[in-house]
């Protein structure tokens, strides 16, 4: 029979051995993590850094993005015709007597045709010349512009008047005074094309004509010029 004390050796022995193996497993293991994380070897310092590199380069070009959707419909525009005209030129004419001297109290004096470019125009007209009237009673005359034959009509008549009232009959027989005076106006309405411009001499409306003169012993004019349409 065996003693406690050999029993106790018996128990060390077989218990020794179990322990130093257990060991060995666990350092295995532990060595197994650290091969896992830095392989074999252990892990030294970090390096410098290294140098950019060259640039690489460009790249395939991309496809065509997807069309985009339409966008909504503007609003109705105006139609807008453009009208190129020709830049305006000047456009006169004169026509001039040296000594008239028409005594005449009813019909034409004097006329000038004038060729008017545009439709659309106006015709200015000056008559300059001396004029006279005398007579024993009250009488007027009047001195007026025709354009192919009819007075003005855009808008109103080219006219001057000369009214003289009755006085001394013995004053009114020898009054014979000849004056530089003007007719002017502008006529407006008229077409494109020749245009026949004169200047007449009749009578006052609800007056006694008297006795005319127009012209004496001086230049009378007549000056036409076209102008542009004001708007």
């Amino acid at each position: 029979m065996m003693s406690p004390f050999g029993r106790l050796l018996l128990l060390v022995c077989l218990v020794l051995p179990l322990y130093a193996v257990e060991k060995v497993r666990n350092r295995g293991y532990r060595k197994d993590a650290e091969f896992d994380k830095h392989g074999s070897c252990l892990q030294g310092p970090a390096g410098n850094p290294g140098r950019e590199g060259n640039p690489g380069t460009n790249g395939i070009p991309g496809t065509p993005g997807i069309p985009g959707r339409d966008g909504m419909r503007g609003e109705k525009g105006e139609c807008v015709s453009e009208v190129f005209e020709e830049p305006w030129r000047p456009n006169y004419k004169q026509c001039a007597w040296k000594s008239l001297n028409y005594g005449i109290d009813l019909g034409k004096i004097a006329d000038c045709t004038f060729t008017k470019l545009r439709s659309d125009s106006t015709l200015r007209v000056l008559f300059s010349g001396s004029l006279r009237l005398k007579c024993k009673t009250a009488c007027c005359q009047r001195w007026y512009f025709t354009f192919n034959g009819a007075e003005c009509t855009g808008p109103l008549p080219v006219e001057s008047i000369i009214y003289l009232d009755q006085g001394s009959l013995e004053l009114n027989s020898t009054i014979n005074i000849h004056r530089t005076s003007s007719v002017e106006g502008l006529c407006e309405g008229m077409k494109s094309g020749l245009v026949d411009v004169a200047v007449w001499v009749g009578t006052c409306s609800d007056y006694p004509r008297g006795d005319a003169s127009t012209g004496w012993n001086s230049v009378s004019r007549i000056v036409i010029e076209e102008l542009p349409k004001s708007f």
